[in-house]
């Protein structure tokens, strides 16, 4: 990605917005498909347990479907197919199911270039939130193992937090709550077109990593985006220069 296109999108979000400057003091970052190779395991998971319930669910669909919670995908998968919803019961055993296959899986591997994003964005003293639809205990407890010093209970938004999942822009919104700023202080590092629709439904400037096999279309909300994070990491220093570049001092952050 050519540098220019940096700026230019920092100017088009302002604008956009109603913006006269961006304060970056914090980054929101998705889990699986940014943090951990974890989505061809999802993938995976879903498509087989929904089967062994005869019903269907491609691993393409897994992957646009990535970013809800459990539940809503379940409940989406029976109001196409079925044309009702699942019980209380329906949803708690077959996600209970679908957990259960992919613990049972070997680990997803660390994303390539995530441990380096996190430092770069730490070594510019700002706070990372992590903001996932997981609810996979053993998936959330490797992340302290893998990236010490990143996260912590209060710097996490799950499954167990909200409400209403992506899209709805709650776990951004809670995201934005944990890390103590308002939106014109955060951006975000996302991987899924429900992600991206949850991080622009609260008005945060989105970055889209396309690490999985979906065409970019899928993530053309995005104000910026990129094919690795390597080559998110190489372009930081350009971004957070052309946020300050663009912060005018004496300017409200707000609104007019």
């Amino acid at each position: 990605m050519m540098n220019t296109f940096i700026p230019t999108a920092v100017g088009g979000f302002l604008a956009k917005q109603g913006l006269t400057a961006l304060d970056i003091k914090a980054v929101l970052l998705d889990m699986d498909g940014v943090l951990f190779d974890s989505m061809p395991i999802h993938a995976y998971t879903w498509n087989k347990t929904i089967a062994e319930e005869g019903l269907h669910m491609s691993k393409e669909e897994a992957y646009l479907h990535e970013g809800r919670t459990g539940r809503s995908t379940i409940e989406i998968v029976f109001r196409e197919l079925l044309k009702r919803e699942p019980t209380y019961e329906e949803v708690t055993r077959i996600y209970g199911k679908k957990a259960a296959l992919f613990d049972s899986l070997p680990e997803a591997p660390v994303m390539q270039g995530a441990l380096a994003l996190l430092d770069t964005i730490a070594a510019d003293d700002l706070t990372r939130i992590l903001v996932t639809g997981s609810g996979q205990k053993l998936l959330l407890d490797r992340i302290n193992h893998h990236f010490p010093g990143h996260f912590g209970p209060d710097r996490m938004v799950t499954a167990f937090d909200v409400t209403q999942g992506k899209p709805h822009p709650e776990p951004y919104l809670k995201g934005l709550q944990k890390a103590g700023v308002q939106a014109h202080q955060a951006l975000v590092v996302e991987n899924a077109p429900l992600g991206v629709e949850s991080a622009k439904a609260a008005g945060l400037f989105t970055i889209a990593v396309n690490t999985g096999p979906l065409d970019d279309s899928y993530l053309a909300p995005a104000d910026l985006i990129f094919h690795s994070l390597d080559e998110l990491t190489q372009a930081w220093p350009e971004l957070m220069k052309s946020c300050r570049e663009l912060y005018l001092p004496g300017h409200s952050c707000r609104k007019p």
